[in-house]
Order: C-alpha cells, then structure tokens, then sequence
C-alpha cells in the first residue's frame, strides 16, 4: 500500500504542463528560445563595444569608455534575466531583493573607494607640474 500511495503523490507531484518551465515557487528555468535570446544580445552587446575601440569611431576617449561602462551593465542585466533566470517572482521576491542590497553595497563601495582615492590624488600629491618634477635634482 505504501508503495501505491508514494507513487500516487510522485505523480501529482511532479507533473509537467507542456512546455512550461514555471515551478510552484515562480523559478524560471528558462526554454531554448530565452537562452538564444540571451546570447544575441549577448554577442550584440559586446560586439558593439569591440568595434567603438577598434574601429576609433568616437573621438573622446572618456565618452568611449562611459559608453563601454553602459554597455557592461546592460549586459550584466541581461545574464541576470535570460542565464541566472532573477526576476521579482523566484523565491517569493527574496532572490530580487538580495540583488538589490548587493547592488546598493557594491555602489557605496566603488564610489566610496572612487571618492577616497580622489581626495587622497588632491590633498597629498604635490603641488609641482611634470615639468617642474622632471628638473629636480
């Protein structure tokens, strides 16, 4: 009997509804179609920035690389949606929110850490030019 009832519930309890990659808990483990959609854009994410550099097309380097910075974190974007499946719904939220207090934390980081060494560059380096440095004795 026991072994009629255990595959009674394994039955019920792993069902599959056609095509449909949803668990009970709302994770996504993706289909074939999300996972080429992801590696396009993908490629179309990192060919554009490959041709900014090697091509020259811009002209100010600092506009260059702000662009390049835009393009990485739209591509961190995309790997979190369509490779690591994040969305509001998996874990009942918990899994969004996490990333979230990870992204606040590594901002206060990089910008802390950014400010740091600016004020540092500013109030401890000399206040000589290059060509001055160059006929020190």
């Amino acid at each position: 009997m026991s072994s009629n009832t255990h595959s009674h519930g394994h039955a019920h309890g792993h069902a599959h509804h056609g095509g449909d990659h949803h668990h009970e808990s709302g994770e996504d483990h993706g289909s074939f179609k999300s996972y080429m959609i992801g590696f396009i854009l993908s490629v179309i994410l990192t060919a554009i920035p490959f041709w900014l550099v090697m091509g020259d097309v811009l002209e100010s380097r600092t506009a260059t690389v702000i662009i390049i910075m835009a393009f990485g974190v739209v591509q961190v974007f995309v790997h979190m949606i369509y490779f690591l499946h994040m969305n509001t719904k998996s874990q009942g939220g918990w899994t969004f929110m996490s990333l979230l207090f990870t992204l606040v934390v590594v901002m206060i980081a990089l910008v802390g850490s950014l400010w740091v060494m600016y004020n540092m560059n500013k109030n401890m380096m000399p206040t000589m030019t290059m060509e001055q440095m160059k006929n020190l004795p």
